[in-house]
């Protein structure tokens, strides 16, 4: 007998904690490694929010157990903040706060999934969508997209992968990790196919601010054909420089919500109330910031891109959301065998870390992330491109 369940144990570890997590160690050592790996803004989290979380603190409230949902005040401000940027009324109780995206992904596929159903998931993915969907009791159906399509799923595309024990479509627009943004004449496309077909969709709405020159992403949580059948994720942890603040929150009809609420009540029980405090800090707060960390990414976009171009061997479809590129390597995968070589070459020869897209269901691929200093941007994209430059050569 196994000492390991075989649920559990056949979860993958996050490819792109790894790699942030080994580009860490190696520099502790002394080597001098400029990591794309992390999903995270290189920005403080700005002041207003640490404030709020200070007197939070101090306040005994916080001290104590509160809804397992969630703050009320929080919970309201999240609710209004739907309404802004997804165009969706919902009331606050339908919305549960969660301990980041991650456990917000989780608990809504574990409130949909029987065992067998299956969940359409467009690649490139998150790498969290298939273990999430797995750990549920779900079988992951990835539905492959190409660079030449912006790498976007259509309607033909997902006609031609739904069967009968399809019963969630993930979507996402800002994508991590290509950075597609769909348009919303795509986006209702998309969201009338679903709702014609009955199913469900988890739309995870987390990088929806950031697009460029500036968003919100058009939410398929709007399209009218979707009402009823659809869960959205969200939090503040990419808007506003809050990684390590770990909240999130689901939003679903009545009864998705008192399922999910009901094994989060045994699961983890309420999210940090300090945290909560300085959420709803953020959500009602000023949003100068957004914009500044919005403009700095929009030029770090434009000069990832540009040093990508350059690049012998290298594809690029430009981004126009979140704070990742996804070139294609095709030529350097035929010489080293495949992109996880490539990444593990780039990281011995010029001190550089890469996510490969095996991690993301699309092999052939990199996914550099351009939330980090520019100085650093710049220096590890033309070390990346001299040792790129030097395999062409002796080719």
């Amino acid at each position: 007998m196994s000492r390991v369940s075989r649920r559990v144990g056949g979860i993958a570890e996050s490819a792109t904690m790894a790699i942030t997590e080994k580009a860490r160690q190696l520099k502790a050592a002394g080597r001098p490694v400029i990591s794309y790996g992390a999903g995270e803004p290189d920005f403080p989290t700005p002041g207003h929010i640490v404030e709020a979380a200070i007197a939070a603190a101090g306040d005994p409230r916080n001290h104590h157990y509160t809804p397992n949902a969630g703050l009320p005040d929080l919970r309201e401000a999240i609710a209004a903040n739907a309404a802004t940027m997804s165009k969706v009324e919902v009331s606050p109780g339908q919305v549960l706060v969660t301990n980041g995206g991650k456990q917000a992904v989780y608990l809504g596929l574990a409130a949909l999934l029987d065992p067998g159903d299956e969940v359409l998931i467009p690649a490139p993915y998150w790498v969290t969508y298939p273990e999430a969907t797995a750990l549920s009791g779900g079988r992951p159906m990835v539905v492959a997209t190409s660079e030449e399509s912006g790498f976007k799923v259509t309607v033909a595309d997902l006609e031609r992968a739904v069967t009968e024990r399809t019963k969630i479509l993930i979507f996402v627009s800002p994508s991590n990790p290509t950075g597609t943004v769909y348009t919303a004449s795509e986006v209702a496309a998309i969201g009338k196919w679903a709702g014609g077909r009955g199913l469900w969709i988890l739309t995870d709405e987390i990088y929806q601010q950031l697009v460029y020159p500036e968003g919100p992403a058009p939410s398929i949580a709007a399209v009218p054909e979707t009402e009823d059948r659809v869960l959205i994720v969200n939090g503040v942890a990419k808007t506003y420089a809050m990684t390590g603040w770990r909240v999130g929150w689901l939003i679903g009809p009545p009864d998705v919500f008192k399922a999910a609420n009901n094994h989060q009540s045994h699961l983890t029980s309420n999210v940090n109330n300090v945290a909560q405090r300085a959420a709803q800090a953020a959500l009602t707060g000023p949003v100068d910031s957004i914009s500044a960390m919005r403009a700095a990414f929009d030029q770090r976009r434009r000069r990832m891109v540009a040093m990508l171009e350059e690049m012998p061997g290298v594809t690029i479809a430009p981004p126009a959301g979140a704070f990742y590129t996804f070139p294609g390597l095709s030529a350097h995968v035929d010489r080293f065998g495949s992109s996880l070589e490539v990444a593990s070459y780039l990281l011995d020869a010029a001190d550089v870390a890469v996510v490969p897209g095996e991690a993301f269901g699309a092999p052939g691929h990199l996914r550099l992330s351009y939330a980090l200093a520019d100085g650093e941007l710049e220096t590890g994209l033309t070390r990346m491109a001299e040792a790129l430059a030097a395999v062409t050569a002796t080719a």
